[in-house]
């Protein structure tokens, strides 16, 4: 899977992978091989963190 440069975009396509496909961060992270640290970061820029609880960034 690509991920959007944009942390709007990149916000809505991972949300929407965790709700659809995967049951953790850590999950959609190893199964598409990507730098789970730069997602963090990047959604943090706009105020973005992961809830556990609820699978999605919010």
């Amino acid at each position: 899977m690509n991920f959007p440069k944009d942390p709007v975009m990149l916000l809505s396509v991972v949300n929407t992978a965790l709700r659809d496909y995967y049951s953790s961060f850590d999950a959609l992270v190893e199964d598409n091989e990507v730098d789970g640290d730069e997602i963090i970061a990047k959604l943090a820029m706009i105020d973005y963190h992961y809830d556990p609880e609820k699978n999605k960034f919010k």
